[in-house]
């Protein structure tokens, strides 16, 4: 795909959002199915995924971790923006990896330690790049894959989270 067929692809998308932002709005949705044992299965696009303990929680690692499934993906995320906004700017990428890392302390998760949080303490993304860009263009793609990546953002940034329940 170049940038013209992008454009071509989005502008009635972008023309639609503009003219009726409701449209806009759009509510993506997981579900997990509590598994056997201690474990949660996520229907992906593609697959179905079954997720467990970390071993450093007491899994034996044969299923998802969530954390891995969060740098996930932030991968794909990036990828897939860093990707198109190339294609955008004309920008050419022969070969590309992105890499999400992530620290836990696992004395938060297992209440080991109150003073400990919970969650990452801090995420790293990494991108190695096969490109003929100069210096320029490639500060514009990294500005905008972070402006335009919504998992990227939405951590950047963070959010209310809503949770209700029922039985």
């Amino acid at each position: 795909m170049d940038s013209q067929e992008l454009r071509s692809l989005q502008a009635p998308l972008k023309k639609q959002y503009s003219e009726n932002p409701d449209s806009a709005l759009i509510t993506l949705k997981a579900e997990g199915q509590v598994g056997e044992g201690i474990s949660c299965s996520v229907e992906t696009g593609k697959a179905l995924v079954e997720a467990g303990l970390h071993p450093a929680t007491g899994g034996d690692g044969s299923m998802a971790c969530s954390g891995d499934m969060l740098l996930e993906a932030l991968a794909a995320c990036a990828g897939v923006t860093l990707c198109s906004v190339a294609t955008a700017i004309g920008v050419k990428i022969e070969d590309g990896k992105v890499i999400a890392e992530g620290d836990l302390d696992f004395r938060g998760t297992l209440g080991v330690s109150k003073e400990t949080p919970v969650g990452f303490r801090e995420i790293r993304l990494h991108y190695e790049l096969d490109t003929d860009a100069d210096s320029e263009q490639l500060a514009t793609l990294m500005k905008l894959t972070e402006r335009y990546c919504v998992v990227y953002q939405t951590l950047q940034n963070g959010l209310d989270i809503n949770v209700t329940y029922s039985s």
